[in-house]
């Protein structure tokens, strides 16, 4: 699979992330709104990145389950 084929399904996968892949060949991803305390607490990141597609999957779904708290909501921010 080319890599703007995995691009385009982690960004539909992960929505309230932008996606891409660095000139240096690594794979980022960035929040589109910004963490709180709580979610700072909790061990979120604005911005992560990984060796490839499937290493950045699993730190999006980390992240987002840190951000799935009852009082949020699956994978929202909080209200």
């Amino acid at each position: 699979m080319t890599f703007d084929r995995h691009l385009a399904e982690i960004a539909r996968e992960h929505s309230k992330w932008t996606i891409w892949r660095s000139d240096a060949g690594r794979w980022w991803a960035t929040r589109h709104h910004p963490l709180d305390d709580e979610q700072r607490a909790a061990g979120c990141a604005m911005t992560i990145d990984a060796d490839d597609p499937d290493d950045l999957r699993k730190q999006l779904r980390d992240q987002e389950r840190r951000t799935s708290g009852p009082e949020w909501g699956a994978g929202s921010a909080p209200p």
